[in-house]
């Protein structure tokens, strides 16, 4: 009888515990399923932004060019450019010069498109070459990069001397590309020194080429790159390397 009254004593001590155990875990269960207001952040509201629709920029974006005039560009001294302006594209003209925008801007999303000529002359970096300098000293190449051998930091897609593209993703010579192109600025102490370096991101023709690589300086063209304090916002400007290359379709968003 006595290890009867025991046994009856035990179960019914796990009976207790059991239900005790269910119903915390219910509780908890409750309280995690049951409000979810404890996970909602309100504040702040993202901005609206619509879309480009047909290859049009979004209505946040500055317009740097649409094919009809260089009102948002000048010379590297602040001349007029004399790129030649044709069939909404402007196009370098050997020896005038490089141009650069007349605004300044730091982080930024820029898209731009570009073309080689479609009449290939020469090979390596003399075939369809130019860059885009972002603040004027961070380049992400340009060149004819469609069956041409070269070294592969400097080709297209690449950040000149610093990144191999992933892939190579060129089109033909003569047909228009895109880069879109996600910078974020590098940062300076107070005494000169790299608070937070440069990182750049390239989508070209719809492909990811650059994977938010960390800058190592402004583009060198010869030995190890090197940063130098500079503005927080600094112009975007385009190469003339004495190829005939032409660009379009050319806005940018501040980030």
């Amino acid at each position: 009888m006595e290890n009867f009254k025991k046994t009856k004593l035990r179960n019914s001590l796990i009976v207790v515990f059991v239900i005790i155990t269910a119903f915390l875990s219910y509780q908890c269960l409750g309280e995690e399923e049951g409000d979810p207001k404890l996970s909602e952040v309100w504040d702040p509201v993202p901005k609206i932004v619509t879309p480009g629709e047909n290859n049009t920029p979004p209505s946040d974006a500055i317009i740097l060019f649409d094919g009809t005039n260089f009102n948002e560009w000048e010379t590297t001294d602040g001349a007029e450019p004399k790129w030649q302006l044709v069939d909404g594209a402007m196009t370098v003209v050997k020896k005038t010069g490089s141009i650069k925008t007349k605004k300044s801007f730091g982080d930024c999303q820029l898209h731009i498109e570009w073309r080689t000529p479609a009449k290939v002359e020469g090979e390596g970096q003399g075939r369809g070459n130019s860059g885009i300098f972002l603040q004027e000293r961070y380049e992400v190449q340009v060149l004819d990069s469609y069956n041409n051998v070269t070294y592969s930091n400097g080709q297209a897609g690449s950040i000149y001397k610093q990144f191999i593209p992933m892939v190579n993703a060129c089109r033909p010579p003569g047909v228009w590309q895109t880069y879109d192109i996600f910078f974020n600025a590098p940062k300076f102490n107070e005494d000169g020194t790299v608070e937070v370096p440069g990182f750049v991101t390239v989508v070209q023709n719809g492909v990811l080429v650059q994977n938010h690589v960390e800058l190592q300086g402004p583009t060198a063209y010869i030995g190890k790159p090197t940063y130098e304090t500079h503005n927080a916002k600094e112009p975007i400007s385009l190469q003339d390397h004495g190829n005939p290359v032409s660009y379009r379709n050319i806005w940018i968003r501040e980030l």
